[in-house]
Order: C-alpha cells, then sequence, then structure tokens
C-alpha cells in the first residue's frame, strides 16, 4: 500500500463470509475548496456515514442506516462527537507534524484508516488501525503488542511519544477488537438485503465513428464492486485501453466504461477480443464479443445523410399543396437520445 488515500478507491475486494467496518478521516492543510476535515464510514464498503469540518455534524447515507439510529440516538450523537473530536485531533497533529518536518508551507494530507473486519463464518475479528501523511505510510498500530510500527524515520518521534500514550493504546485496541465487531454485526444484521443486494448491468458497445474509439458500457448494476477490462486472447489486455471511473445512476446504481481503441487493431483480429464484467459475489462474468454488428452508434454517412436529405426535402414539396388545401398541420415528433447519469 503507498497511500491511504487510495484505499478508497481500491477497495472494492470482497467476500461472501467478511464483513467489514472501516472509518477513513482525511485531515488537511493548504489545500482549498474541499473541507480541512472529512470523515467516512463504511459498511462492507458501502458508504453509510459522513462528516466533515463544514456541517460539523454525522450525515447518514442509507436508508436502513436512518432506521437503525432512530432507536440509537446515543449511538449516533457519539458519532457527531467524534467528528468534532477528529476535526481537532488532526489540526493539532497537522500542525505538529509541519513543525517538526520544518514544513512552513505546501499542502500536506493526514490520513487514517480504522475500523475491523469480522469472518460471520469462523468468528474471526481483526482490528486495524493506520495513519498515512502526505501519500505514504506513517504509523501502524500492533494489536498484539499495544505498540506503533514506524515505516518512515519522520514518524519515530511520534511514535515513541504515542507508544507511551497507554490509555489511548488499550482504547484503541478495544475499539478495534471489541466494540467494533459488535457494532458491525448488528449493522450487517439490519442492513442484509441491502448489503447483499447485487444487480447485473446491461452492456453495450458503443462508437460514435467508425474510427473512434468502441467504449464497452455497463450501467444498472449494483453495488459498484465491480470491474470491466477488454481481452485478447483470453487474457487481460492493457494496451491502447482506457479505464473510466465507476460513476453512480440517479437511481442508485452505478455505470462504467472501458474504450478500446481500434486504430491499432487489425480488422480480421476484432474477433479476439472481448469486454468482461465481473461484480463482486457474483460467480458469472458477462463477456461482450468485439463485434461491429453489435455496435450501437448514432453516426451517419455522408452520403447517407444527402441522400436522406434530398429525399426528404422532395417528398415534403410533393406533399405541400396537399397538406395547404387540407388546412391541416400535424407535426409530431420523438425526441430520441441518450440519458446521461446524474453523477454528483
Amino acid at each position: 500500500m503507498k497511500t491511504l488515500f487510495m484505499l478508497l478507491l481500491f477497495c472494492h475486494v470482497a467476500s461472501t463470509v467478511k464483513h467489514s467496518l472501516k472509518f477513513f478521516l482525511t485531515g488537511t492543510s493548504g489545500v482549498t475548496n474541499i473541507p480541512e476535515f472529512v470523515g467516512l464510514g463504511m459498511v462492507d464498503d458501502v458508504q453509510v456515514g459522513y462528516c466533515d469540518s463544514n456541517s460539523k455534524t454525522a450525515e447518514l447515507k442509507q436508508d436502513w442506516m436512518r432506521d437503525l439510529m432512530k432507536n440509537n440516538t446515543q449511538h449516533m450523537e457519539s458519532y457527531t462527537q467524534r467528528c468534532f473530536n477528529n476535526q481537532q485531533f488532526f489540526r493539532a497533529n497537522l500542525d505538529d507534524l509541519k513543525q517538526r518536518l520544518n514544513q512552513t508551507g505546501g499542502a500536506h494530507i493526514l490520513q487514517r484508516m480504522n475500523g475491523c473486519e469480522w469472518d460471520d463464518e469462523t468468528g474471526e475479528v481483526i482490528g486495524f488501525h493506520q495513519y498515512g501523511y502526505d501519500g505514504e505510510d506513517f504509523l501502524v498500530l500492533d494489536l498484539q503488542t499495544l505498540t506503533w510500527t514506524a515505516p518512515r524515520q519522520q514518524a519515530f518521534s511520534t511514535k515513541l511519544r504515542w507508544d507511551a500514550d497507554k490509555a489511548r493504546l488499550e482504547y484503541d485496541k478495544n475499539y478495534c477488537i471489541y466494540t467494533c465487531p459488535v457494532w458491525l454485526k448488528k449493522y450487517v444484521h439490519y442492513g442484509r438485503s441491502s448489503l447483499q443486494r447485487t444487480d447485473l448491468p446491461s452492456v453495450s458497445l458503443l462508437q460514435k465513428t467508425p474510427s473512434s474509439t468502441v467504449s464497452c458500457h455497463a450501467t444498472g448494476f449494483y453495488p459498484d464492486r465491480a470491474m470491466m477490462y477488454w481481452r485478447k486472447d483470453g487474457e487481460e489486455h492493457h494496451e491502447d485501453v482506457d479505464h473510466g471511473e465507476i460513476l453512480p445512476n440517479h437511481d442508485g446504481s452505478f455505470q462504467i466504461s472501458v474504450d478500446l481503441i481500434l486504430s491499432s487493431v487489425a480488422p480480421e483480429d476484432w474477433r479476439r477480443y472481448d469486454c468482461v464484467f465481473h461484480l463482486s459475489g457474483v460467480e458469472d462474468d458477462i463477456v461482450t464479443k468485439l463485434d461491429k454488428a453489435q455496435i450501437r452508434t448514432n453516426w451517419v454517412s455522408p452520403s447517407e445523410f444527402s441522400a436522406a436529405g434530398v429525399t426528404g426535402v422532395v417528398v415534403g414539396l410533393l406533399l405541400l399543396p396537399a397538406l395547404c388545401i387540407a388546412g391541416l398541420f400535424i407535426w409530431r415528433r420523438n425526441n430520441n437520445g441518450f440519458i446521461p447519469a446524474n453523477a454528483e
């Protein structure tokens, strides 16, 4: 792992029996246009909570989580309080780090990932608590020895100070090993129908012109723990491929595209390529062959356009006198086209 920030982008590895409760906290200094503190809560890699230094309150992101918290108001209040406390903690530690590392300016980011995983078959619980600074690992808590590991020399002085805080170490251990799994089990039980929901997408091949890239587009899938890629001769293909991000649709489902540049693909080699969509937890992948007959496009050749235009004008001129005589004008138009996702 190079950076904790990337964990949020690549935390889509799921298991049929393992569940997780993770918190991603980020404090920034010298970064504009975003709150100086942001916190995310994830259950089985599904975002269930959010807070930042602007709103100063915890916000629930799932309906089932809101229903659960109606009967656990004190628990909800504790999240808001922890959001506020962590803002102060991150601000103080950022200032301390910049001073000790002689960083007088620029943008700096302190991040934390903590929580637990629980195997609902074996009952095994794994806790974790670690920090990153400016895109690199900074401190990792060893819950067996209750000491901090410092991957970077710059973190060593912080390790010594935090190792001496025995009360805090015991609190972190109790939370990761005992408190976190209790609430994780409750969250999984209450949100099981939503967390275990799987919707397969519709997959299409799209192209603007015969010479442009072919986009393999999947939309309508849930959850967002998915991946899509091009294959050549049955092997994952990376050359001349552009991977898009997973984006939300207005109905709560997701979409993704992966483009293949055709300029380097000979026509006789098309049959060697296919597009693969994989949804975590679903055994069978959706495989779409690169087939010209299956490509959807709105492109019309100039010759076809000219012929269609001339024909339309001639027919219109022939019909106009009859319509004028009848005194009846009827105009009906159907609007067809793509409906873009409501990505926030």
